[in-house]
């Protein structure tokens, strides 16, 4: 039988974390699983946690949280697999703001749906990216994608949000945004096969599919081929860029002339003029940084599905 680590972030979708503790711990003792359960108590705890989690012979560890839980609890266990023989598996109970990693990945949102693929639990690898620079010169691994200039604006700015969550916070936030952030910085975009240099108003380096709880970043991209999925967009006028904006709640974006969507394994932007805000599944790299380098690692982690 499987031993569960459960690392249940309590302030997760603004408490929802901490409402669904005693059906968490319901469900998994109606069902006879092997099974601890841990609150984070300050950020920086659920990797901690997951670390020692894998040293303590864990075999399914579960991210009870949002992005930023996920993001916690995946560079926890891949930084204890590389210093262990056991190697632990990744779990997810979506309970956050955005979800946008376990949508990704196909784990459901629905909190009772989620927690049913535990009973008999099947498994599949996916790729994870490492970035490099800012605030992690020494790398941060993340599951979902890297936003680069105005989304990760509109999720600085979504954070500011004290009245809102979920999905209408990033729209909220995203309009804001379109006022703060339509100077696009002229960056230098290194790919596998190719450079380009432009002013970008944004580049998305992808592995899951969607941002922001509900912005369709690569519709199409898989994460378990092996690449990043781009999305780069050149600088737009104020007016032009709300007509994009809806382009990415339906994922639409693809064909229009400001959109290039690429592909590759490993990315280096660099700032020639302005700088470069950007995050990892949420979590702020920079804010004003100068370059910064993005590569996959293919299929570094078993997730529960």
């Amino acid at each position: 039988m499987s031993k569960y680590l459960i690392i249940l972030n309590p302030i997760s979708g603004r408490g929802s974390g901490l409402q669904h503790k005693n059906q968490i711990e319901d469900f998994f003792k109606s069902n006879n699983l092997d099974f601890d359960l841990i609150l984070t108590e300050k950020p920086g705890h659920a990797l901690e946690l997951a670390k020692n989690a894998v040293a303590q012979g864990f075999d399914i560890i579960v991210a009870g949280g949002g992005d930023g839980t996920c993001n916690e609890v995946l560079n926890g266990i891949i930084t204890g697999n590389s210093n262990s023989n056991h190697k632990s598996k990744m779990g997810v109970i979506p309970v956050g703001r955005g979800n946008d990693f376990a949508f990704s990945m196909g784990i459901p949102t629905d909190f009772d749906e989620a927690c049913r693929h535990f009973i008999e639990p099947t498994f599949k690898s996916i790729d994870v990216g490492k970035v490099t620079g800012g605030f992690f010169p020494d790398g941060r691994y993340f599951g979902n994608g890297v936003g680069i200039g105005f989304d990760a604006v509109v999720g600085f700015e979504a954070l500011k949000l004290k009245f809102l969550t979920g999905f209408p916070s990033y729209v909220v936030a995203a309009l804001k945004t379109i006022f703060l952030y339509y100077k696009a910085p002229q960056l230098q975009v290194d790919l596998d096969d190719e450079q380009i240099i432009d002013r970008f108003l944004m580049v998305s380096v992808m592995n899951g599919i969607r941002m922001g709880g509900g912005f369709y970043m690569a519709p199409k991209s898989d994460p378990t081929d092996g690449k990043f999925s781009l999305c780069v967009v050149n600088e737009l006028g104020k007016f032009a860029t709300f007509p994009m904006i809806l382009k990415f709640m339906k994922g639409t974006q693809e064909g229009d002339p400001m959109v290039r969507m690429l592909t590759s394994k490993k990315i280096i932007v660099t700032a020639i003029n302005g700088s470069i805000p950007s995050h990892a599944d949420g979590e702020t790299v920079c804010v004003e940084g100068s370059s910064i380098e993005i590569q996959i690692i293919p299929g570094a982690v078993e997730l529960v599905v």
